[in-house]
């Protein structure tokens, strides 16, 4: 059982790290095109500058799940490092347990704000679903699928902390508990 969890949680690092790879990819790409098609044929796409500030968002907040996972987020480690292994270990999953509140406020409001979004965006086409099968739309996507990720990333933080705390619960209880980064690399280097 404990096998199947690793291995869920090795392939949900990697298909978020594919994903955010994409995204900064596409994010690079939508920005070199736009800026070649706007200062050399001066004929910009009016989409351009909307899919790249779309992609850099997508990609911060599916990396905002890998951060919480790999406890990559803001920390003050230096003071872990002068706390007895249990003390660090509790303050540790306090915040942890506070990023998961923070991952279903997210959930909660992202679901709303999807909910109840209005308006629309004039420049990009979309699919929709519709009698069973894609529909392409020409124009006028609407801004709820934009903001989509917001509910999609609290719920990817939500089980990141929960991998998080599992993970450090097992390593206290195995006496390799450490917070610093040291373990982490010493790991990295023998696979």
């Amino acid at each position: 059982m404990i096998r199947f969890v690793i291995l869920i949680d090795r392939l949900m690092k990697k298909t978020l790290t594919g994903f955010c790879a994409a995204f900064l990819l596409l994010m690079v790409v939508f920005a070199v095109y736009n800026i070649v098609m706007r200062y050399v044929f001066e004929n910009p796409p009016v989409w351009g500058d909307l899919l790249t500030v779309l992609s850099n968002i997508w990609l911060v907040f599916l990396a905002l799940a890998l951060t919480v996972r790999d406890k990559d987020h803001i920390a003050l480690d230096l003071i872990y490092s002068w706390l007895p292994v249990k003390a660090a270990f509790c303050i540790h999953q306090f915040w942890t347990l506070v990023i998961f509140c923070l991952g279903i406020v997210m959930i909660v409001y992202g679901m709303e704000a999807v909910s109840t979004m209005g308006g629309k965006y004039w420049e990009m086409w979309y699919f929709a679903w519709e009698n069973g099968q894609f529909v392409f739309k020409p124009n006028y996507m609407p801004k709820k699928y934009a903001i989509a990720i917001v509910p999609i990333s609290g719920f990817l933080v939500c089980v990141a902390a929960i991998a998080s705390i599992i993970d450090d619960s097992f390593k206290l209880r195995a006496g390799i508990y450490r917070h610093d980064k040291e373990l982490d690399n010493e790991k990295g280097a023998e696979e």
